[in-house]
């Protein structure tokens, strides 16, 4: 084992607290410690001694042990078995090592030196009194007697047990595993259903009132399959029988599902462009809308609920009243908001990155809608008070557990709960499996994982470093997995359209135009159809345009069945002409204005002839072009020049809010190195001031409390004789703080100094300084 910060102690030198401990650490080590329990650093202690009562506080103890991992809270168990301490390095290694190889022992326990949870030299090793306050429970269960079994054993204690002790372990398994009894002061000898459980060790006694539920035997009792208890090593991450895929087949298939999702949350976005939903009173979107637009967009329930909150997380969509309103002001509306027409124009990788990391960090879980809460309270869509903290901590899980396989590796549900129990513990209780193969499968949709392997994307989005790095990196390897996109079809005799890859988005544009979406994806299938030709036609398209359109961009020939049936639609599309007057309709043909005249379409729009060619109505131009449609003919808008007019609807749209949907949960964010730095330096130039030794008054020396006058002239006394003084001082914001240094001018109202050893200058104001000594 290596401890650098205690070389050259003697064995009966070890450190009486740990404060002395972190006294004999170099900045670095301390910069260690302090970027690895962050909570440390803030406030910045003003010397080592409060850094060390921080480390010990029993809060600080539970905050750090949520990044310990089961061997490391078996050893922490361990040494509270073995002590008190101190406890020798040598004898953790050898009650553990049956569980877990030696050197990996050895090297939790340096690691825990280094987080300060354990201090001392290896031959006595010390803690501090809050040492139970790192473990994910009340009792020492990672090292707890049951663990000395195989699972099969387990199972058959559980099957033997009478049917009220089952009961019993079934009630603990399904909440946190504590329960509180008078029975538990009773000893091993008593009948009673508790004290027979301890005694089989299914039980663990905390106190006289309480009693733990072993962590193995609830997940048995849950139906999970868990590791072997007594191997503490990390469990293997494979399924599918150890099978392993090349990544870039796992990236290939992710880039279909990613294309695929973009798709969906383009077309709820135009739908709901097109027709707002209505925002419930208690917030959210109703079932009823939500099953409509599942609907429109060709998908189920669950994915149009993921699509949802996604797009809400980013902005995309908002509650309020759109532009234009279809409610006229009455009722708010789920609409797209302003930032949309800038989204949907970048690329299809940047597009996907905001996507995935606006899923990441979604403090909602979108596979519970539809659902209900603990108090039967149903789970809907977009209501921002069901905002969840634990969620976002539950997809990095799931991700990091995906990212410790090799890549490629086909890793099941039960091989990441596994690994999650093994890497943090804390976590087993808080987790349950549908929690973990829900969240695989909002991955799964999302493009971030494929065969059971993360993809090369999803490996750098969870990667540590800047958040700009993060985003650089992870762009450039889905780019690498997105097909390029092509500018050329596939035109067949049955009147499909089969695009080989992700289209350009003006040609995909064009083509949604003419022809409807049958199958998606990184190929994609469209169908040519009488409706879909007459929608070209109505946005302004003729039909010599539509031709030309598949001649230049179909890679094969046209077939005559295509051209057959555009030629036909355009040539009865537009010989009934609606303009505005309030409404007319014109046609070329008596005839064929005769026949809508005579039918029943005429009284509902109260048609009025002006001429044989030529007959108005009252009703708006868009209610005219709608009725004569439903009737089976086939009209056309024109202006007053008699030029067509594109009449489709225009997307509606919010303002995009300038904070975020729901609110956050406050999070302690690590600090820089930089910054840990400057702490550092702060505390030891407050441990050099407390050290400092003040000149004694018989020798020329001299003390003043508080500033101005007499603070002045002992700092000039100290410049002239160029003396080293402590000075007590409260900054700006009120935090005080003690320095040595060496005054090297005084004017305007401050001191300018520098530290011995150093030339960087300080400067501080007569009026914060609190006390000056001159020192030796």
């Amino acid at each position: 084992m290596n401890y650098p910060h205690i070389i050259g102690w003697m064995k009966t030198e070890a450190p009486t607290s740990l404060a002395d401990d972190l006294a004999g650490r170099d900045d670095d080590q301390l910069l260690d410690l302090m970027q690895s329990r962050p909570d440390l650093a803030s406030p910045p202690p003003p010397g080592v001694a409060v850094l060390a009562q921080r480390a010990l506080s029993a809060a600080s103890v539970n905050r750090s042990g949520e990044e310990l991992d089961l061997p490391s809270i078996a050893i922490l168990e361990t040494v509270s078995v073995l002590g008190p301490t101190p406890v020798a390095a040598a004898d953790i290694v050898k009650t553990l090592s049956g569980r877990l190889d030696p050197a990996d022992i050895s090297a939790r326990i340096d690691r825990l030196v280094d987080l300060a949870l354990l201090w001392g030299p290896p031959e006595a090793l010390v803690t501090g009194p809050h040492l139970a306050a790192a473990w994910p429970w009340r009792s020492r269960l990672a090292t707890a007697a049951i663990n000395t079994l195989t699972l099969e054993e387990i199972r058959e204690k559980i099957a033997a047990l009478p049917e009220r002790e089952r009961e019993l372990l079934g009630t603990l398994a399904s909440g946190p595993g504590l329960g509180r009894t008078r029975d538990a002061a009773l000893g091993p000898d008593s009948d009673r259903p508790v004290p027979r459980l301890v005694r089989e060790d299914l039980l663990v006694v905390v106190d006289d009132q309480t009693v733990e539920l072993p962590v193995v035997v609830g997940q048995l009792i849950r139906g999970e399959d868990p590791s072997e208890p007594s191997d503490l090593r990390p469990p293997e991450l494979t399924g599918a029988g150890g099978r392993k895929i090349a990544l870039s087949e796992v990236d290939a298939a992710a880039a279909g599902e990613a294309l695929e999702f973009l798709r969906h949350a383009g077309d709820t976005l135009d739908t709901l462009g097109v027709q707002p939903a209505a925002v419930l009173r208690a917030g959210g979107m109703g079932v009823r809308e939500i099953r409509r637009l599942a609907k429109l967009v060709g998908v189920d329930e669950k994915r149009i609920g993921l699509v949802l909150e996604v797009l809400a997380e980013l902005r995309l969509i908002d509650s309020g009243f759109p532009v234009p309103d279809i409610s006229d002001g009455v009722e708010p509306s789920w609409a797209p908001t302003s930032s949309t027409d800038s989204w949907i124009h970048q690329a299809a990788e940047r597009r996907w990155f905001s996507i995935a990391s606006a899923w990441v960090n979604l403090q909602r879980r979108p596979w519970q809608i539809g659902g209900r809460t603990p108090d039967g309270t149903p789970i809907g869509a977009l209501v921002g008070e069901m905002a969840e903290g634990a969620a976002r901590a539950e997809r990095l899980l799931v991700l990091e557990a995906l990212g410790a396989a090799q890549a490629g590796a086909d890793v099941t549900p039960v091989s990441v709960a596994r690994y999650i129990a093994w890497r943090h513990p804390r976590w087993v209780r808080r987790m349950p499996r549908t929690t973990i193969t829900e969240t695989l499968s909002e991955a799964q949709a999302l493009g971030l994982v494929a065969h059971g392997a993360l993809t090369s994307a999803g490996r750098q989005l969870i990667a540590a470093g800047a958040a700009d790095e993060v985003e650089k990196h992870t762009v450039a390897a889905m780019a690498r997995s997105i097909p390029s996109p092509i500018d050329f079809f596939l035109a067949q005799a049955d009147q499909t359209v089969t695009a080989p890859g992700p289209l350009t988005p003006e040609l995909a544009a064009d083509l949604a135009l003419v022809a409807d979406l049958e199958s998606g994806g990184a190929a994609s299938v469209y169908r040519v159809s009488e409706s879909s030709v007459r929608r070209a036609l109505d946005a302004g398209r003729t039909g010599t345009e539509l031709v030309t359109f598949f001649t230049t961009h179909s890679k094969t020939p046209v077939p005559q069945s295509i051209t057959y049936l555009i030629d036909d639609v355009a040539r009865k599309h537009g010989q009934l002409r609606v303009g505005v007057a309030t409404s007319f309709i014109r046609c070329e043909d008596a005839t064929m204005l005769a026949a809508v005249l005579n039918s029943p379409v005429a009284e509902q729009l109260s048609l009025r002839a002006l001429a044989p060619t030529v007959a108005v109505s009252t009703d708006p131009l868009i209610e005219v072009l709608e009725a004569l449609r439903a009737a089976g003919f086939a009209p056309a808008g024109e202006d007053t020049t008699g030029a067509l007019v594109d009449l489709r609807t225009r997307s509606a749209r919010l303002p995009t809010p300038r904070e975020r949907r729901t609110a956050r949960t406050s999070a302690l964010v690590p600090p820089t190195r930089d910054r840990l730095a400057t702490v550092v330096t702060h505390m030891r130039s407050q441990d050099a001031a407390n050290a400092a030794v003040a000149t004694r008054i018989g020798a020329g020396g001299s003390a003043v409390t508080g500033g101005g006058t007499p603070a002045a002239a002992l700092l000039q006394t100290a410049l002239n004789t160029k003396r080293t003084v402590r000075l007590g001082y409260v900054n700006a914001q009120g935090f005080a703080s003690k320095h040595i240094v060496a005054p090297r001018m005084i004017g305007a109202g401050q001191v300018v100094a520098v530290e011995p050893g150093s030339e960087e200058e300080h400067r501080f104001s007569l009026h914060r300084i609190t006390t000056v000594e001159i020192v030796d």
